[in-house]
């Protein structure tokens, strides 16, 4: 497992070392996440669901609301390392744990895992959490995850067997081949909720924590017109690179 030394030097250069644990990269595929996180223990009152816009209001439509968390996969590229170091330049390394946090952040100490790191941002905070079923493989996760702090959050996501062994079983399947763990993947995951605060939060993994991106109005979910403009506007104003795509959790159609 990663060391707290490595864990607290990341923010410069955030990804995993080498020499740890690699997964074979998770396809950004609705159904693939959705299996995923039902294998560890969420309702099928659950899915996921592919964003075909967020300025066409016919195709926003097909989501069902609300929606609980949205997944933007994006290039790393130059443009935002740059914003990444700036932004982050000036924030301590978060230290925040317990039952009162306004979210569950988790760092990213596994290869390839920022998909599934993703995944548990979105289905271990706000009304997303009330869905994991109780006694189940998530459950007893988020539950040991929350007195702890980042550097032990970490240690047990990467220690865990249950959360591997899905993880595996869902990168196996998909629309396409999977790639190989030691494969370098340059698109990420990022996660955006909204927490128990009213705030919207942008979870990932390689940052120093989480990110208060401000608060919502009462009744807005993160396809609202005002998180949307504070979370995946952002991010395609600054970059040219068009490869973009939204997933989003929301209730299932069945």
């Amino acid at each position: 497992m990663a060391t707290e030394q490595e864990i607290i030097d990341s923010h410069d250069n955030p990804d995993v070392p080498a020499g740890r644990k690699r997964f074979v990269p998770l396809e950004n595929n609705p159904e693939v996440m959705t299996s995923l996180v039902r294998n560890l223990g969420l309702s099928p009152t659950l899915s996921f669901h592919d964003v075909y816009s967020i300025d066409d209001p016919t195709l926003l439509s097909f989501v069902p609301r609300p929606a609980h968390a949205l997944l933007l996969i994006f290039p790393v590229t130059p443009t935002y390392e740059s914003h990444r170091r700036d932004e982050d330049a000036s924030k301590a390394e978060y230290t925040g744990s317990g039952d009162k946090e306004p979210v569950v952040w988790f760092k990213q100490t596994i290869a390839n895992a920022c998909g599934l790191i993703g995944l548990l941002h979105g289905v271990s905070n706000g009304e997303a959490k009330s869905n994991i079923l109780p006694g189940s493989d998530l459950a007893d996760l988020v539950k040991s995850a929350i007195p702890l702090d980042p550097v032990k959050r970490a240690e047990l996501l990467y220690e865990s067997r249950s959360l591997e062994k899905a993880h595996a079983s869902a990168a196996a399947t998909g629309d396409t081949s999977a790639p190989s763990a030691t494969d370098q993947v340059d698109l990420h995951f990022v996660c955006f909720v909204r927490g128990d605060d009213g705030h919207l939060w942008e979870m990932d993994g390689r940052r120093k924590g989480p990110l208060d991106r401000g608060v919502l109005k009462e009744g807005d979910d993160v396809l609202s017109e005002d998180a949307l403009e504070r979370s995946v506007r952002k991010f395609m104003e600054r970059e040219t690179d068009p490869r973009f795509s939204l997933v989003a959790l929301a209730p299932s159609f069945d």
